[in-house]
């Protein structure tokens, strides 16, 4: 069934990394024990953490960077680019080197509802939830609820209690 799949050489798979048919992965770093759903892109230079669940239909960019913990939903849609054009200003085909990669940075812990597009620029911050649906357009406080297009805060989390510190 790996005719299915296209993972290139050049992606650092970590351990336990369960990979659904479908997908496209090519210059990306997988940490362990996370679970990628059937359609998902994951692009060069993107960066997803360990035990993450990437659910189907999804887009990760270049210039992702997603911590450990994070749950991203079905058909989630990275930018990466805050002007995005087809052809350069004499009207060729842009390529590589006429634009610059924006970041984007989901912390640990936070999840990300189905269908939500998140803009570049931005930081999803530690235990953040993003409702379905929504437009992140401007960084999201830790342990907070945004929802809606654009996504608002319309609420505060409770700080979670770190697993680590419990085991210590």
């Amino acid at each position: 069934m790996s005719e299915f799949k296209c993972i290139a050489d050049n992606v650092r798979l970590g351990t336990d990394v369960r990979i659904a048919q479908f997908v496209n992965l090519y210059g990306c770093e997988v940490g362990d024990e996370t679970k990628i759903g059937s359609f998902v892109e994951i692009q060069k230079n993107a960066q997803v953490g360990s035990r993450c669940k990437i659910s189907s239909h999804t887009f990760i960019c270049e210039g992702v960077v997603i911590e450990d913990r994070v749950f991203v939903g079905h058909s989630v849609t990275f930018i990466n680019d805050t002007y995005p054009r087809a052809t350069t200003d004499d009207g060729g085909l842009q390529t590589e080197k006429d634009w610059k990669v924006e970041r984007t940075v989901v912390r640990k812990g936070a999840s990300i509802g189905s269908g939500s597009t998140i803009l570049c620029n931005v930081t999803i911050g530690e235990n953040a939830l993003v409702g379905a649906g929504s437009v992140v357009t401007k960084d999201v406080p830790p342990n907070s609820v945004v929802a809606g297009n654009p996504a608002r805060v319309i609420k505060t989390l409770p700080a979670r209690v770190s697993v680590r510190s419990v085991i210590a």
